[in-house]
């Protein structure tokens, strides 16, 4: 039988094109003390973003690569499910990206998840 994993990151989407919402989940099954979960996502060889659009049902504009949800406003959540987009338009066929889900404690990181997923270009 297979160990529920501390903190657990699940993309819904695997692959996606420019503007389409990807869907995200986060499980945490961490008993310790922590401060903070810290999504960053991580478009490879570009500096584009995405935009965080919808925290736990509530709609966000937080456009940074790094959004940080504080455990008090949680509530005693075990889940937070999260919505972002990005406008990247990939150079070649698709670019890929690195969703990373953290638990910070006291500045230093205790554990994480990573998933991936590709962004495809349209063809026209």
């Amino acid at each position: 039988m297979q160990e529920k994993k501390e903190l657990s990151l699940t993309i819904r989407e695997i692959e996606i094109y420019p503007n389409q919402e990807i869907h995200g989940i986060i499980e945490v099954n961490y008993n310790e003390r922590f401060d903070t979960i810290v999504i960053n996502s991580q478009i490879e060889n570009s500096s584009d973003i995405f935009n965080f659009i919808q925290l736990n049902g509530k709609k966000i504009n937080h456009p940074y690569a790094r959004l940080s949800i504080y455990k008090k406003d949680l509530e005693e959540k075990k889940m937070v499910d999260f919505v972002a987009i990005t406008q990247h338009i990939p150079n070649n066929d698709f670019s890929k990206v690195k969703f990373r889900a953290s638990i910070i404690q006291e500045h230093k990181e205790v554990t994480n998840d990573i998933s991936f997923l590709k962004i495809k270009k349209r063809v026209k």
